[in-house]
């Protein structure tokens, strides 16, 4: 069991050092930069969204 964790870490440890290893830390890095503009933009319309739902509500409330 011990043998086969620190063959499992070597290859880790490969990994991260090949460029193999480096392309996917860069997808990865890709990968938050987009989730992070997303989750910003789906914030931004959500709010927008609301405030016009809210003034259609207010004005459709007025007597």
């Amino acid at each position: 069991m011990f043998e086969k964790l620190k063959k499992t870490g070597r290859k880790m440890k490969d990994a991260l050092k090949s460029n193999r290893g480096q392309g996917l830390v860069e997808y990865a890095l890709i990968l938050v930069l987009i989730a992070i503009v997303v989750i910003l933009a789906v914030r931004t319309l959500g709010t927008t969204t609301r405030n016009i739902f809210q003034n259609v509500n207010t004005e459709l409330t007025k007597p």
